[in-house]
Parts: structure tokens; sequence; C-alpha cells
């Protein structure tokens, strides 16, 4: 059964969704970030401060760092739930299981947090 696209429900419809809307956002960021080189040949340090400042370019920035996060959560997840199964790790698998994603959330949670204390502290 296929439950609707846009519901909030754990399904691997979303997690589909979800993992293309985030890799367009990126695509889009760095074809941002590319065009900014190629249009500005005489780059300086004021520039990129400026630039990377801008209000737009400060709020466009979070939402590639949240997809991002998103994104990689979804690909872990999957790894997680792929690989680390009692057939190929043994009777220890959900505790192995439970550690790794922690350490995931973690990481997710210390990248954005990072990225949004860099960025809007320009």
């Amino acid at each position: 059964m296929v439950t609707n696209v846009t519901s909030f429900s754990r399904s691997g419809l979303s997690d589909f969704l979800l993992q293309r809307v985030t890799a367009v956002v990126l695509a889009l960021y760095a074809l941002c970030i590319i065009g900014f080189f190629l249009v500005t040949p005489d780059l300086s340090h004021a520039k990129l401060v400026g630039y990377f400042g801008s209000t737009s370019m400060q709020l466009f920035s979070l939402l590639a760092v949240l997809s991002t996060a998103a994104h990689a959560w979804i690909g872990m997840w999957t790894i997680g739930t792929d690989y680390l199964r009692p057939a190929h790790v043994g009777s220890s698998a959900t505790l192995l299981r439970f550690v790794y994603f922690a350490l995931v959330v973690i990481a997710l949670f210390v990248y954005v947090v990072w990225a949004v204390r860099i960025f809007w502290s320009l």
C-alpha cells in the first residue's frame, strides 16, 4: 500500500522525496556559489564577507545546511538499518545500531549548530 507523499509518517516514499528535494537544494546552492565565483573576477575578502553576510545568502546557506543534515540522516539511517542487523553483526545488533544512530544524531547536531554559528556570525 502506498501512503500519501505529503504525510509526515515514516515511509520509504517520503524518504525518497525528501532525499531528492534536499539534493536539488544542494545543487542549486552549489550553482549559486559557483556562479558568484565566475562573475566576480576581482574576488576579495570583503566581497566574500558581503556575499555570505547578506540575509538572503545566510538564509540560503541555512537551508543548504539543513538539507545536508536531512540528506545525511536518511542515508545514514538506511545504512544503519540495512547493515547493522543480527544476520551481519550478531546478537548485539540492536545495541550497535542504537549507538550508531546516537553518534550520527550527535554529529549532525554539532554540524548544524557549528554551521549556523559560522553563517550568522559574519
